[in-house]
């Protein structure tokens, strides 16, 4: 089975869930002898593991058309189609040459990143994926996240195969139901033009179906699940540079993540004890506003930021902590927490998660509940058969939740959808 995968980040380069998604999938389905993945980046930056795939970078596919001149290609579309497609046409091409910038090689250039000009991006990796749809052949295209709908489309147009979208968060997630039109409308327009649909948790699922209005019989979930750890994380010690419990919130810093939920029931949890220290790991547009937030509530001595943490990092903080919360208000699945619980560290996160489908060993509390999410911290904090009991059973539960079983389930609908 030879699988195109379009994707928008990949290990070690991420900024959150999609890039662990994406090479914890395919390493999973890796291990079925028969499939050979092809992954497509805007822009790898050399360091990522091919060992058990094949990357292909789009800024470093030439396109096809960069010395093709003008005369030529209005002479030729111009003898095949009627005048008003031909018109439509030819401006939607000037359109997109009058953005479209080239290095001497012919490659489209890309930032590898989420840049302002992010849609034309989208755009210009669309093109590249017809460039590589007609180079190579395939079974069956999937795209990872609304930024590659558009890439998985050209390329079901120019294959002819089966087209599977991933949908690893949507618009009504982000936003908290403030959606951007023109993001909804390229999903809409990808799961319109899916075969089949994969969401990593029933809520999303639900979503689809709801919000997008998709067949139920065409969206499948899939939940997502964690890697095994590695041998220098595991000899990882617990170094401890703050006296007391730590607790932390590691992730975005956005609305999405529910972080001023994170900072409100840290000042609950303050009132009743001054040894416990809150952590807020990671960056985001809301990031300042929940250091002047942390200062308004007077938690300054025992509130603190480090800022975006990747690899190795990340667990060497889970590592310090004595809780973890992902108080999410709209979490597709959230991934953290399991990594948390292989950790070890007993967890707490919303009910409005996907996570939470899976997870019993974690306590589950409602994203704007701050209290209890502050007694649930205290508990675990001051109660250690409570936080022993989370600790180990966590543990226990989370080994047996693994990407080859994802994989699995992910090849059965490829299956068939190929028959």
């Amino acid at each position: 089975m030879r699988a195109l995968m379009f994707g928008w980040e990949f290990p070690p380069h991420i900024l959150g869930g999609l890039g662990t998604a994406s090479y914890g999938l395919t390493k999973g389905m890796a291990m079925q002898p028969d499939m050979d993945i092809t992954f497509v980046l805007p822009k790898p930056w050399g360091d990522e593991d091919h060992s058990f795939l094949k990357i292909i970078g789009a800024c470093n596919t030439p396109v096809v058309w960069r010395d093709v001149t003008w005369d030529h290609v209005n002479s030729r579309l111009s003898q095949f189609m009627i005048p008003q497609e031909y018109f439509e046409l030819r401006n939607h091409i000037y359109a997109d040459f009058n953005y479209i910038t080239t290095n001497d090689l012919g490659c489209i250039e890309f930032s590898g990143r989420y840049p302002d000009n992010l849609l034309q991006e989208i755009n210009n990796y669309s093109i590249v994926a017809g460039v590589i749809a007609r180079t190579y052949n395939f079974d069956i295209i999937h795209s990872h996240d609304w930024l590659t709908y558009p890439a998985g489309m050209h390329a079901k147009n120019i294959l002819g195969k089966p087209l599977v979208l991933h949908v690893h968060a949507t618009d009504f997630d982000r936003s908290r139901g403030n959606v951007n039109p023109t993001v909804y409308q390229i999903e809409k327009d990808g799961m319109d033009h899916a075969d089949h649909i994969i969401c990593v948790s029933n809520l999303t699922r639900q979503t689809v179906i709801d919000k997008y209005h998709q067949n139920p019989n065409k969206v499948t979930t899939v939940h997502n699940a964690v890697a095994p750890l590695s041998a220098d994380i595991l000899a990882l010690k617990p170094e401890k540079h703050i006296k007391g419990k730590v607790v932390t919130f590691l992730g975005r810093i956005t609305m999405q993540k529910g972080p001023e939920y994170f900072v409100e029931a840290a000042a609950r949890v303050l009132e009743k004890t001054k040894d416990i220290h809150f952590v807020m790991a990671g960056s985001g547009d809301m990031m300042e506003r929940m250091i002047y937030l942390a200062a308004e509530k007077g938690l300054s001595d025992r509130f603190h930021f480090t800022g975006f943490l990747k690899g190795k990092q990340v667990y060497e903080m889970l590592k310090r902590s004595n809780v973890y919360i992902m108080p999410s208000v709209s979490e597709p699945f959230g991934i953290s927490p399991l990594e948390a619980m292989q950790c070890g560290i007993p967890t707490i996160i919303s009910k409005q998660s996907g996570c939470a489908e899976i997870l019993d060993k974690a306590i589950k509390v409602d994203y704007w509940d701050i209290d209890a999410i502050a007694d649930a911290v205290y508990g675990i904090c001051k109660y250690p058969s409570l936080a022993e009991y989370l600790s180990v059973e966590g543990r226990n539960e989370v080994s047996n939740i693994k990407w080859e079983f994802a994989g699995q389930k992910v090849r059965d609908i490829y299956n068939n959808l190929c028959k």
